[in-house]
């Protein structure tokens, strides 16, 4: 399974009122498996960034002067992503810039939701975990992911670091199979890890203190539900 994690960055807020992409920056997954393939490219917008953008990901108006428009730069990014399936923060507003810049081309590649599949990161924390802060900064806290060096936002560092929240929010292994196929060493579950060129994921794991407190959590739901807790069904924890 072919996955790209994608993030953009723009003019501003809305492509109906004119704004534009100036950066994309994907991170690719084989079979949940960082592979250390990118894409990543400043665009020229041909029109001026709002200083409220600039103020979020630090992109100058003069830095963007001398980059490609996208026109020049579409097939190399449609080659990238071509069949895979996109996993996105908030996808409706990086699909919906790229597809109007697709559209704005004339390109004979249609709507990018009709080339790649679309899974919504921010859909899926907000189903994960509901009513708390779902932002990329929050997950990061929340999944003990450092993201100290996040000073600004920027499209390929954002989405090598959505990319780790991604796997560790979907369960982090890699190679944990089922049923009568085990690993030669069934004790050792591989983790989705980085390149040797990366830093490895953070495994965080339970505490004595945090052990001890879900199993008193388990014991209320066990008086609770007068002795149902599925959880306990086998007498265990």
């Amino acid at each position: 399974m072919r996955q790209i994690v994608l993030d953009t960055e723009t003019t501003g807020i809305d492509p109906a009122s004119g704004h534009r992409l100036i950066e994309i920056g994907c991170v690719e997954l084989v079979n949940r498996k960082l592979t250390g393939n990118t894409y990543h490219q400043y665009i020229n917008p041909q029109r001026v960034v709002e200083d409220e953008a600039i103020q979020v990901h630090g992109i100058t108006n003069e830095f963007l002067a001398d980059k490609p428009v996208f026109a020049n730069i579409v097939d190399d990014f449609i080659a990238f992503v071509r069949g895979a399936e996109l996993v996105i923060h908030n996808a409706p507003f990086d699909i919906g810039f790229i597809n109007h810049e697709l559209k704005r081309d004339g390109s004979r590649y249609g709507r990018i939701d009709d080339i790649c599949g679309v899974v919504d990161t921010l859909v899926m924390a907000r189903q994960k975990h509901p009513g708390q802060r779902n932002s990329l900064d929050a997950l990061c806290k929340r999944y003990g992911i450092d993201n100290s060096h996040r000073l600004l936002h920027g499209a390929l560092l954002d989405s090598e670091i959505l990319a780790d929240v991604y796997l560790l929010m979907t369960g982090g292994q890699t190679g944990l199979e089922l049923g009568g196929n085990h690993q030669e060493n069934p004790d050792v579950e591989e983790e989705a890890v980085r390149p040797a060129n990366g830093s490895g994921l953070k495994v965080v794991r339970a505490s004595t203190e945090e052990t001890a407190a879900h199993e008193a959590y388990l014991q209320l739901l066990q008086k609770k539900s007068d002795g149902q807790c599925i959880w306990l069904a086998d007498g265990g924890s």
